[in-house]
C-alpha cells in the first residue's frame, strides 16, 4: 500500500510544471511592468525582491486622465497543458481583487483573464485554465474559453476601477 500511495504522488509531481519558483537569488529581469501611461494614465507599479525572497508587486494605481490599472508580466518559453490543468499560486496579497491573465501565444492582441480576491494572509489560488475567458482592454470577446495545448506569458493586473496603494507577494506559480 505504501508503493502505491508513493507511485500517485510522484505521479502527481511529475505532471506539475514550476512557471516561476521564487528566492533570494531569483533572476527577475523577464518580469515586466505595464502601467496605464501607455493610454496617458498616472498609475505606477514596481516589480521587485522583497528581503524575504518573494516577487513583490506593488505601487499605486490612479485614475486621472482615463488610467486605472498596472501589470507585471512574464514571457517564457511555450510551456504545454493539458486539457483540465490548473494554475496554482502561493501568494499574499492585501485583501483587493487581482486579474491573472495568460496568453497561449505572446504576441496576442488579448488574454484569457480570471479575477481573484486576497485576503491578506498567505493563500494557495487553483484556477482552471478552461475557466479563463478571451478579453482584450475590459471587453470580454466573443471567442471561446481557453481550451489551448501550450501558454507562453502570464500576467497579474490590478484595476478596480478606484484610485489605491497596491501590494502583491508571491512565492511560487506551478501549472498542473
Amino acid at each position: 500500500m505504501k508503493y502505491l500511495i508513493g507511485t500517485i504522488i510522484l505521479i502527481t509531481a511529475m505532471n506539475t510544471q514550476i512557471l516561476f519558483d521564487f528566492n533570494k537569488n531569483s533572476d527577475i529581469t523577464g518580469w515586466k511592468i505595464v502601467d496605464d501611461i501607455v493610454m496617458g494614465g498616472e498609475s505606477f507599479g514596481s516589480f521587485k525582491l522583497s528581503p524575504d525572497g518573494f516577487g513583490l508587486f506593488e505601487g499605486y494605481v490612479s485614475l486621472e486622465n482615463n488610467g486605472g490599472f498596472s501589470s507585471v508580466r512574464y514571457q517564457f518559453k511555450r510551456i504545454e497543458v493539458k486539457e483540465g490543468s490548473n494554475i496554482i499560486i502561493k501568494l499574499k496579497g492585501d485583501g483587493k481583487k487581482y486579474q491573472l491573465r495568460i496568453k497561449d501565444n505572446s504576441s496576442n492582441y488579448y488574454s484569457y483573464i480570471t479575477t481573484f480576491a486576497t485576503t491578506g494572509e498567505w493563500q494557495e489560488i487553483e484556477i482552471s485554465l478552461n475557466e479563463m475567458y478571451p478579453s482584450f482592454r475590459g471587453r470580454k470577446l466573443d471567442l471561446p474559453n481557453f481550451s489551448n495545448d501550450h501558454i507562453e506569458e502570464i500576467i497579474f493586473l490590478i484595476g478596480n476601477k478606484k484610485a489605491e496603494k497596491f501590494k502583491l507577494l508571491i512565492d511560487k506559480i506551478e501549472v498542473n
